[in-house]
């Protein structure tokens, strides 16, 4: 006999911060940040560091150089927990590297792993930690080997 259990509903957190890795990251959309953080977002993660007006300008050209390096990237979320208005997400990020990336377009295959924290009020992300591994990805798409040269 087979016992079967239902799956809990995704989290409000776990769907936003789905979408804009969905919606914005995989497709190159920017303006799906507007629609999904907060006009007073926080941004915490290297390199997009910032508040508000600049922390969105910052997340939209993310959006963009990601889309631009690796217009075929796929998002996976793996493992998620969401306590309160805040999730916290473990996902991978798979794609070839056919735009440049310090330096011409390697054609190298990405997988890299991503560890996201979002803090969701009213449907939109107000706050944001992301730790996508860099160093991976600088390896991966032979980067790495052409900057230690």
């Amino acid at each position: 006999m087979s016992v079967s259990k239902a799956l809990p509903a995704q989290s409000e957190a776990l769907a936003v911060l789905e979408r804009i890795l969905q919606e914005g990251f995989a497709t190159g959309n920017d303006a799906i940040v507007d629609e999904v953080c907060a006009p007073e977002l926080v941004e915490h993660q290297f390199g997009l560091a910032g508040t508000g007006a600049e922390a969105i300008a910052q997340v939209k050209r993310a959006i963009r150089d990601v889309h631009a390096m690796m217009p075929d990237v796929v998002y996976t979320i793996e493992d998620s927990v969401t306590q309160g208005d805040t999730v916290w997400a473990r996902g991978r990020a798979r794609g070839t590297a056919t735009g440049p990336f310090f330096g011409p377009p390697s054609g190298a295959q990405v997988d890299i792993r991503l560890f996201e924290v979002a803090r969701v009020v009213d449907g939109r992300i107000v706050e944001h930690w992301g730790c996508p591994d860099r160093f991976a990805l600088l390896a991966q798409t032979g980067a790495l080997a052409r900057l230690s040269n």
